[in-house]
């Protein structure tokens, strides 16, 4: 095994962090900004976020391929449920995009305070309702995206599922190219699966639930 020792300057590593998170803009029209940083088209749909202490800020491949397929819905007047909300980037989006309702669900109560306070942030929070695992209400939602694991989507499926609508469309991330094929055939059995979208070694499962 090949390393090397480096010492590095200090800093300040959360405004380090900071600076290095510009904004970016998936599909046609949605940005997901920086809440401390100016957007660059104000008559877009711009989400403005500072993910805190949970995972989210559309810079990582799952989480972009998520934003990207739900910038291509028609969303106005429909549910949708965020499985594994982390900061909440996945319903901020659907709310900007026109949702009328989203459940955000999380294991992390760091990820629910997240969540709320980007909410509150972009005017949306009356639209948005946040649960515990144990707490989730029962629902069948128009829309349905779970970016978490491979194994939670797994050992979940039914769960995830249930939470579809019949003709209800859900999305499935988190899952590596060597991954996908297992988790396909699992939600084949509900769905009719599109191709699979890829992005660096990630990829993105969807499908339409059948009648």
């Amino acid at each position: 095994l090949q390393y090397k020792l480096e010492l590095l300057e200090d800093k300040d590593w959360e405004r380090e962090w900071m600076d290095n998170f510009h904004p970016m803009k998936f599909g046609e029209r949605l940005w997901i900004c920086p809440s401390w940083k100016a957007v660059p088209e104000p008559e877009a749909v711009n989400v403005m976020l500072d993910p805190g202490l949970a995972f989210g800020t559309g810079t990582h491949a799952t989480t972009a391929l998520c934003l990207t397929w739900l910038e291509s819905l028609e969303l106005s007047g429909k549910t949708v449920v965020d499985f594994g909300c982390g900061s909440g980037i996945l319903s901020l989006a659907a709310l900007k995009l026109g949702a009328a309702k989203v459940i955000g669900i999380d294991i992390d109560p760091q990820a629910l305070l997240a969540s709320r306070e980007n909410a509150k942030r972009n005017g949306v929070d009356d639209r948005l309702a946040l649960y515990l695992p144990e707490n989730q209400p029962t629902v069948k939602a128009d829309v349905v995206v779970a970016n978490i694991l491979a194994g939670p989507l797994q050992a979940l499926a039914p769960t995830i599922i249930d939470f579809v609508r019949p003709q209800g469309q859900l999305a499935l991330s988190g899952i590596l190219e060597e991954q996908a094929g297992c988790l396909q055939a699992i939600y084949s059995q509900w769905c009719e699966m599109d191709t699979i979208s890829t992005k660096d070694e990630w990829v993105r499962l969807s499908g339409k639930r059948n009648s």
